[in-house]
């Protein structure tokens, strides 16, 4: 670690998932493989080649736990309620205490990402707008559907007083928001940072991508077979939706109040290929996302043998066995030298914007229980795989490993990546 550094650490997380709602669950859910795609009968009604989503499944009790009824009247931007719920549980699960009502805490900010947000609500608007009915919109359409509406809502909620602010960045929001929030506490800006990402669920966010054509049209009787990210026979990714969330913390502050201490993150990077060479607006740059993991492990300050394991993006398309072959160059690690390397979206699908921050709460338990969860809807690797990486090092089960440092990667639509490198927290 950079002598100028302060060191970092997590000291908390929440989770809305497809497959389990709150920390233990989740754990519980990814050691078990349990998956969270289900038959969705919006899409069958609406003539979707692809009928099947990672849904979250929010209960009353749970909506009643973290809004009020005055709240609750007219919101229906799915995503801000996932992750209100998902940055409240980080809060409490860090131990913090709200601020009273006068100060805010200028030591702890926000940044929590979101990529399209309120869908629902912008349809409900223009509806009411075309009517020639704008009174009828409500006080709370503009927070609902403006993409800083999650991390001004939970700003509200919690008495957060230094920045507030909302990444978008596609696939790799999550990510690039857990990045943000450690630099600045790094830089020394920050005491305490609250991060993560969202992304709603429904039709209006996910009939883009059923248009492209890249989402799985096969499953629709047998949903949970759908997501087969790394598989020969993958057929395209699986919408879906959800909220990760994390306190990162000066290990100083950490330490002074006694916190649970779950990691410390090393660092990481962000990068673009800027749509040259083999990258478009739908394709990675292979360099660029080379680069991006040399460059992680480089601000970890930390050798390419030294990673035991990796979450990947593996997404469940055609660029899965592409992403091995860029860990693998970039690492100059091969065969049955290739860390361990799994990815969760078999269990929840490709959550978008959210799918960074879900998947980093997964790898966060993996590193801080020793484990490393299995692989799931495999036929047979993708041969380019197999050309690549040893078969042994891609578990189908979870197995217990001894996890001193792990890698998170993210790599999203527009040709950006982001890397996050974590380690097992000791004195």
């Amino acid at each position: 670690m950079n002598a100028h550094k302060n060191r970092v650490v997590i000291t908390g997380m929440g989770i809305v998932a497809p497959n389990a709602v709150g920390v233990p669950a989740f754990a519980k859910a990814l050691q078990e493989q349990t998956s969270g795609i289900r038959f969705d009968p919006q899409l069958a009604d609406l003539n979707f080649g692809c009928q099947v989503s990672g849904t979250p499944q929010i209960t009353e009790e749970l909506l009643a736990e973290n809004f009020t009824n005055l709240q609750l009247r007219g919101l229906k931007a799915t995503g801000l309620v996932y992750g209100v719920i998902a940055g409240k549980e980080a809060f409490k699960d860090a131990g913090l205490v709200i601020a009273g009502p006068d100060v805010a805490m200028k030591d702890m900010g926000i940044i929590f990402g979101t990529g399209q947000s309120g869908g629902e609500k912008f349809r409900e608007a223009i509806l009411l707008i075309d009517q020639k009915k704008v009174r009828r919109l409500g006080s709370t359409s503009v927070i609902q559907t403006m993409t800083s509406g999650i991390s001004a809502w939970l700003a509200g909620e919690l008495g957060c007083g230094n920045l507030v602010t909302s990444n978008s960045s596609a696939c790799c929001t999550g990510t690039e928001a857990f990045l943000m929030g450690y630099e600045r506490i790094a830089a020394g800006k920050a005491t305490q940072m609250l991060v993560g990402s969202t992304s709603d669920s429904g039709p209006y966010i996910w009939g883009g991508f059923d248009a492209m054509r890249i989402l799985p049209t096969k499953y629709n009787e047998t949903p949970e077979k759908a997501s087969r990210p790394i598989s020969c026979d993958a057929a395209g990714f699986v919408p879906g939706s959800g909220a990760g969330a994390f306190i990162l913390e000066s290990l100083e502050s950490a330490l002074k109040r006694g916190a649970k201490i779950y990691g410390e993150v090393l660092g990481g990077a962000l990068n673009s290929g800027g749509h040259r060479g083999d990258g478009s607006m739908t394709a990675p740059n292979g360099q660029a996302v080379q680069d991006c993991i040399k460059l992680a492990l480089k601000d970890a300050q930390i050798k390419p043998q030294e990673i035991d394991a990796i979450n990947g993006h593996l997404t469940a398309t055609s660029k899965d066995a592409f992403e091995v072959k860029n860990w693998s160059v970039a690492l100059n690690r091969k065969g049955e030298n290739f860390p361990l390397i799994n990815t969760f979206k078999s269990y929840v699908g490709h959550c978008l914007a959210a799918a960074g921050s879900i998947e980093l709460v997964g790898t966060v338990l993996q590193l801080k229980n020793n484990v490393v969860y299995g692989n799931s809807n495999i036929t047979s690797l993708h041969p380019d795989i197999t050309d690549v990486v040893d078969s042994n090092c891609i578990p189908n089960q979870m197995v217990n490993r001894d996890l001193k440092i792990v890698a998170k990667a993210s790599f999203g639509f527009g040709d950006v990546n982001a890397c996050v490198i974590l380690k097992e927290y000791s004195d």
